[in-house]
């Protein structure tokens, strides 16, 4: 009685503020999400709130094929890393409480981890400057596959292995899931109940978020729940969830509704103070100054001049994403149930809909217009034999990726593995710029000099890359010395390289992983994403991939 009584208030209330949209904006919106508005495909639920009303509330697709239950305002989805906002909040509200510090050491609460625990604080891991590697990466290049079960202490020990970090905490910034899990676990040991009994006593429950929860057993029956899915390459869909029950970096489940009030939320101090929000979205800081737009589980940014808070998720068939424009009072809330979903950029669009005539000129909104769309006399025009100087491959090895450069119609290119390549016009002697991006990239070589640039992209750490001759193929004498099984210690995993037709390929946990394409000396590649640096010797290397670096691996005799 009572679940029907709210949902008829809920009708009502919805009908009253629907009319505040014009036809134009509603049929706008639906084109967004046409493909899903059928019953046999998955879909969203989308939230549009303005001035704390909700203007716009409506799913599209299905929950639930199986049934054909519809996607609505009341499903309820889990939202991946869009979560990591509640697990801050927890830990913003323990500090409070004095009953931690943003400054204190891991190493006060995991007395047996490396070393490197002395070195990073409960601000790092809120921030994803640590340096800790994944912990989902690691799950990964120990061989455990999407659909593997593991457990947090089987996470607690991947990282108890690990002997070195990505990077000194403090000097760069990349994401990591590891921080936010080991957040979720410092609110267990300090509150003395797990992250899903603190978040429901000190958020969800004073803020009647009904229909919220860190979701830490995958048994538990969630009632209105959305199916996860993934499309096949027949037009179908395929059931995509997860066993995990993991939280703090991911895990919460909730609907556009519960949302709302978490929205409510940031605008009123009832709750939770604006202090609380203060420290929430307060941007971390490098060693060198550098600022970050990464908060506490929110990312602060600008879109077309006015200021944007927002973070998205994605995890097995669920996407989220949570848009605000805290001056304007506007956010958007989609949550989707299938993997190809891309609610981020659909949650801009609708912002378009709504926002453009607030938008800011791009050359008051403070972000970097380009410069070569009115200074064309800036643009120098270099002949082909200068621009031919710069052309050929080069590496960067922090993240163990290699770039070409290349004279394309008579203008130097900048061309990725996957042959996409960006045009890049002379601004300076040495001096490039990518027209049309904001905020403005640039490649600057060094000195002058064709053998090194470095890529200047906004306020990111600048990417050096340096020049070096490819290896073409392996030789014979590189079949045999590769050849062999490597153990790591910090993944306690063995990979296995064998000589198969006239290729080397590499093997985990005996199954076929993918061939090894050399790059330069010593240096090797195996599928888009994996770099093995080896000793000249062969007998070790170090495995490199996006949010795990210089992973040791120990030949075996």
């Amino acid at each position: 009685m009572k679940y029907t009584l709210l949902l008829f208030v809920f009708v009502l209330s919805w009908l009253n503020v629907r009319a505040q949209l014009s036809t134009t904006q509603q049929t706008s919106i639906d084109a967004i999400f046409a493909p899903w508005n059928r019953t046999k495909v998955p879909g969203a639920a989308v939230g549009i709130i303005k001035d704390s009303q909700l203007i716009f509330a409506k799913g599209y697709g299905a929950a639930n094929l199986d049934y054909d239950i519809p996607n609505s305002p009341q499903t309820v989805f889990r939202i991946a890393s869009t979560s990591k906002q509640f697990t801050a909040a927890c830990i913003v509200l323990l500090a409070q409480q004095n009953k931690l510090s943003l400054e204190d050491k891991l190493i006060k609460y995991f007395p047996d981890f490396p070393d490197y625990a002395n070195t990073i604080t409960i601000r790092h891991l809120l921030n994803h400057t640590s340096g800790i590697r994944d912990y989902l990466t690691l799950a990964n290049l120990a061989g455990f596959k999407d659909e593997d079960h593991y457990t947090d202490k089987t996470i607690y020990n991947w990282l108890s292995r690990q002997q070195a970090l990505n990077f000194t905490p403090g000097e760069a910034y990349v994401y990591s899931n590891s921080g936010y899990w080991l957040l979720g676990q410092i609110v267990k040991l300090v509150s003395g109940e797990s992250l899903s009994a603190f978040a429901k006593k000190n958020i969800f429950e004073p803020l009647q978020m009904e229909n919220t929860h860190f979701h830490d057993n995958h048994k538990h029956i969630v009632k209105n729940r959305a199916i996860g899915y993934s499309p096949t390459k027949d037009d179908e869909f395929l059931i995509n969830t997860t066993t995990l029950n993991m939280v703090g970096d991911g895990g919460v489940f909730t609907t556009i509704l519960d949302l709302k009030k978490w929205d409510d939320a940031f605008y009123t101090d009832t709750i939770l103070d604006q202090e609380f929000w203060k420290v929430m979205t307060n941007v971390g800081r490098l060693h060198n100054g550098q600022k970050l737009t990464y908060a506490s589980g929110l990312d602060i940014n600008q879109y077309k001049g006015l200021k944007v808070i927002q973070h998205g998720g994605a995890m097995a068939g669920y996407r989220a994403e949570m848009l605000r424009f805290p001056e304007q009072h506007f956010s958007v809330i989609i949550l989707a149930n299938r993997s190809d979903a891309r609610p981020t950029e659909m949650a801009y669009e609708i912002a378009d809909i709504f926002l453009e005539k607030e938008y800011l000129p791009a050359k008051n909104t403070g972000e970097q217009s380009n410069p070569t769309m009115t200074k064309k006399k800036s643009i120098l025009n270099l002949p082909h034999k200068e621009l031919k100087k710069f052309e050929g491959r080069y590496w960067n090895a922090r993240e163990g990726i290699s770039r070409t450069l290349r004279i394309i119609n008579d203008t130097l290119c900048y061309v990725r593995d996957d042959g996409s390549a960006t045009k890049m016009l002379a601004v300076a002697k040495g001096k490039f710029l990518w027209p049309g991006y904001t905020p403005a990239i640039t490649l600057q070589f060094k000195n002058t000099s064709e053998a090194t640039f470095v890529l200047n992209i906004g306020d990111d750490t600048p990417m050096v890359f340096k020049k070096y001759t490819p290896q073409a193929s392996f030789s014979t004498s590189d079949f045999s010395s590769y050849t062999g099984t490597y153990y790591s210690k910090e993944l306690d995993s063995y990979y296995v390289i064998n000589h198969v037709d006239n290729e080397l390929r590499l093997y985990i946990k005996d199954e076929f992983v993918e061939r090894l394409v050399p790059i330069m000396n010593n240096v090797v590649k195996v599928g888009p994403y994996l770099i093995l640096s080896f000793t000249a010797s062969k007998n070790r290397f170090r495995l490199s991939t996006g949010r795990a670096k210089n992973i040791s691996f120990k030949k075996l005799k």
